[in-house]
């Protein structure tokens, strides 16, 4: 195989999520353009030659095998599939994407199609700020001036804003810059089944909640009022010394942590199950747990209907839980959304599972994902 070429890439979007187009488009060029091996800082600006919503604007560096036509037919690709369509005549139009070639090493190429360096780039500063970020001393093989002296006597005096957006290569480097994740839901919801799937395809420490061996769970679901408050109390113990040891214990080979728990659910279950008194008890001793504890830098709550969740919980087989009521599910479910209401500075999203099978379906996996890496972008301001 031949050495890889260095290639820079001017991306703009300025329709939709722009934030959310832009990392897309980092991981669709990532899979099928080359490994990017520089991300600018992102940039605020107005539209260029046309009136329209201001724009995001970056560049990237990347490793290809291909070609410039190769790369350019990509390019294209990526934007078709993205929903963006070229006009042929003159002018600007608003883009959902917008990606184009600055530099190909230090080739000069005039084609009906692709001119490269781009013909355009010493007159637009929302290219020449970004790419002088990650290529400040790359010389313009027509100009032989580099970035930064091009930058220097850009005539566009359009306004640009650095903003605080950060992007990555990869699903794998945006869920790794979360470092700890929490997928919470109701009995049957599929969080340990999430975590699980995560936790393998992206390199992450699963953090599982372990429970199976509690003697008080299957006294509790024949007689709620006699054990509800030993029960609460040796779940909280247990989850308080599982917790602790394993999120303060980095895996070396893992790149993040994702657990099928947080060690809050503890409250929300003793909320429905314990007498006033018995709760305002655990209540003190969970406040001084809670203090100690790691929270997740994200918060998913896996919402299922009720149906659903029997449903599951029938499938799944575990013989203690088959008596499990409907209103005791209902009354866990709105525990949890007080809790994501009382709680507005937790990074919380919820994924509405209802219609959905992440098991099966690939599709709905996927659509799993996207909502997850689009609240993630979110976080990276």
């Amino acid at each position: 195989m031949a050495d890889p070429k260095t290639a820079y890439l001017s991306l703009g979007s300025n329709l939709g999520n722009k934030p959310a187009n832009l990392q897309f488009a980092l991981f669709k060029i990532q899979s099928k353009a080359g490994d990017i091996t520089r991300i600018s800082p992102v940039y605020k600006s107005v539209a260029w030659g046309f009136e329209a919503d201001d724009f995001l604007n970056m560049c990237i560096a990347i490793e290809t095998q291909l070609n410039p036509k190769q790369l350019l037919a990509t390019i294209l690709e990526i934007e078709r599939e993205m929903g963006r369509i070229r006009i042929q005549e003159q002018g600007y139009e608003p883009r959902i994407i917008d990606i184009d070639i600055i530099y190909f090493e230090k080739q000069i190429i005039l084609l009906d199609d692709l001119v490269v360096p781009h013909p355009e780039m010493a007159q637009r500063r929302f290219v020449l700020k970004p790419l002088a970020d990650i290529a400040p001393q790359f010389y313009h093989p027509i100009y032989k001036k580099d970035t930064r002296n091009l930058l220097q006597e850009c005539k566009d005096k359009g306004a640009i804003q650095k903003t605080g957006f950060r992007f990555f290569k990869d699903r794998q480097q945006l869920f790794a810059h979360q470092g700890f994740i929490a997928i919470e839901g109701n009995i049957g919801a599929g969080k340990t089944t999430l975590a699980n799937r995560i936790a393998v395809d992206f390199n992450a420490k699963a953090v599982l909640e372990r429970f199976a061996d509690n003697p008080f769970l299957p006294k509790f679901y024949e007689d709620q009022n006699r054990y509800a408050f030993p029960l609460e109390m040796s779940f909280l113990a247990d989850r308080y010394q599982q917790f602790t040891d394993d999120t303060s214990q980095y895996d070396l080979f893992k790149s993040f942590m994702v657990s099928d728990y947080d060690i809050y659910k503890s409250l929300i279950f003793a909320q429905i199950t314990l007498q006033k008194e018995e709760f305002g008890l655990y209540r003190k001793l969970f406040d001084l747990m809670y203090r100690e504890v790691k929270k997740p830098r994200i918060y998913i709550y896996l919402y299922q209907n009720t149906a659903r969740l029997m449903d599951n919980i029938k499938k799944r087989g575990r013989d203690y839980e088959q008596n499990i009521s409907r209103e005791y599910l209902e009354k866990i479910n709105q525990g949890y959304l007080d809790f994501l209401r009382s709680h507005p500075d937790q990074n919380s999203i919820i994924l509405d599972l209802s219609e959905m099978d992440f098991v099966e379906s690939h599709e709905d996996y996927e659509s799993l994902l996207v909502q997850i890496q689009d609240f993630a972008i979110g976080l990276a301001v």
